[in-house]
């Protein structure tokens, strides 16, 4: 069958397995031991770990199974990101045929024949909780012991005159286009918008990105930001910040005027990437005695507990961390806790989360600004990329990785790494703040050299620099002049 826009072919494969059209739910158990409702990664995890253990599991999901991640989130962009990078002479055709075909390649890790086959009942249609103990399909009724809310979060319009008119391009609609737009205003220079503005530029659209912040990735540390920044430009992003956006106003044909104090920029289309809101909407929260807090997220306690006994949410829907990852960990202490005795905790998870530009910029724990707006001392530590011989030999020798300690004490309160593998390097750092260990245990590890890795190294041998105090020092010169 010829290609009616690129890559069709491999959504039509993804479609068939993620939600096929003759697929017919199957008639409900008497009584389930969990109902999750929910397909994304975190309903996707829960429900196949439940099973795998001898639950009686169902499974609900109102558009595809995969969620965001799998249809219009990660693996969409970095597959852009990936192909882009690549191919420096890429063109939209090839491109989007690309994340078309890799989203294609993934859709049977999660599809409804893999989790039928796993022992998951797959409904396919829109869930709500009758109560409780009780969640309707469509006149279907699932009765169980317990409920799972995994359904996820989606992108928010702010209102801003003339966007709903402009046929604003969100996450969710961006990886469907079929053609390349002239020119793409970005509302937005969070993660999402400085990924996405990056691949357009590569795939010669003209692309002004709109910041409200005086910096792009407002939230990450200002040399990370000036770091991206500077790789935008230089891809040929125009960057918009302190720059409030007041009106999307028409323009002659389909084009569009961006408006804000400063400038009119008169582009084809408009993409928002403004931040998401959780979906609770629909799920008859409130009849079940379900509570939200002040932002819209499902309430939850350490163990993942809704305010209604018996009924639990994990994921994007119950918190502002939404992460692919977060909602993977979230979803193996929900099985824990709804089958068995409810011990397993997600306040201390230690999440890092990644911009996968490039450089990359990769983030856990506490930044600087954090830091100080409560008042807390720290130190710093900083090691740049280039000064490892690692560095100094390969033509990626760019990036710096920095990380911040208790006052005189190895203890991370948290880091940055900026570089092409900044996503790969955090990891350490993470695996360090999740076992309690500091600085010091990165010292008595050995890493293979040259490698980038031993950035760890360079910063345990800074700290240990740090107690070798004039006291210290005479102490020790002392007893090399006595052991002499």
């Amino acid at each position: 069958m010829a290609e009616l826009y690129p890559g069709s072919n491999y959504d039509e494969i993804a479609a068939g397995l993620l939600q096929p059209a003759d697929y017919r739910n199957p008639e409900p158990k008497a009584r389930y031991h969990l109902v999750v409702i929910g397909a994304g990664p975190a309903g996707l995890i829960t429900a196949i770990g439940a099973a795998g253990l001898g639950a009686k599991v169902a499974l609900v999901e109102k558009h595809r199974m995969g969620g965001d991640c799998l249809n219009v989130g990660c693996v969409p962009s970095k597959a852009l990101l990936a192909y882009t990078a690549r191919h420096p002479q890429a063109d939209f055709y090839d491109a989007f045929r690309w994340l078309r075909q890799v989203r294609a390649d993934i859709a049977p890790h999660d599809s409804v024949a893999r989790y039928t086959e796993a022992g998951v009942d797959v409904f396919l249609g829109a869930g709500e909780l009758v109560d409780a103990r009780c969640v309707g399909v469509s006149d279907l009724r699932l009765h169980t012991r317990r409920v799972a809310i995994c359904t996820g979060a989606s992108a928010t319009l702010p209102p801003i005159p003339g966007l709903q008119d402009s046929d604003p391009l969100t996450n969710e609609s961006i990886f469907d286009l079929t053609a390349a737009p002239s020119s793409l205003a970005i509302l937005g220079g969070g993660p999402i918008g400085c990924e996405l503005a990056l691949v357009f530029a590569r795939l010669g659209v003209e692309v002004h990105l709109f910041e409200m912040a005086p910096r792009i990735l407002p939230l990450e540390i200002p040399a990370a930001s000036a770091a991206v920044a500077q790789a935008l430009q230089a891809a040929g992003v125009q960057l918009h910040t302190a720059a409030a956006v007041r009106e999307i106003a028409a323009s002659g044909g389909d084009a569009r005027q961006v408006v804000t104090d400063a400038v009119r920029i008169e582009v084809s289309r408009v993409l928002v990437a403004l931040g998401r809101q959780p979906n609770t909407a629909g799920l008859g929260l409130e009849r079940a005695g379900v509570a939200l807090t002040d932002r819209g997220f499902i309430r939850t306690d350490a163990r993942l507990r809704t305010s209604r006994p018996g009924v639990f949410a994990a994921g994007d829907c119950a918190t502002a961390l939404q992460f692919t990852h977060h909602a993977d960990a979230q979803a193996r202490a929900l099985v824990q806790n709804a089958l068995f005795a409810p011990t397993a905790r997600v306040s201390a998870l230690v999440v890092p989360h990644c911009t996968y530009t490039d450089p990359e910029v990769a983030s856990v724990g506490e930044t600087p600004a954090v830091l100080a707006a409560r008042g807390q001392a720290f130190d710093t530590y900083r090691c740049d990329f280039a000064e490892l011989d690692r560095g100094r030999a390969d033509p990626h020798g760019d990036g710096f990785a920095e990380v911040w300690t208790s006052p005189g004490s190895d203890r991370i309160l948290g880091g940055t790494v900026v570089g092409h593998d900044a996503g790969e390097q955090i990891a350490s750092l993470c695996l360090l703040m999740s076992q309690g260990l500091g600085l010091g245990a990165a010292g008595r590890t050995l890493f293979a050299y040259p490698t980038r890795a031993e950035y760890l190294k360079r910063l345990a041998d800074a700290y240990n620099r740090s107690r070798l105090t004039p006291r210290v020092a005479r102490v020790l010169r002392t007893w090399l002049d006595f052991t002499g």
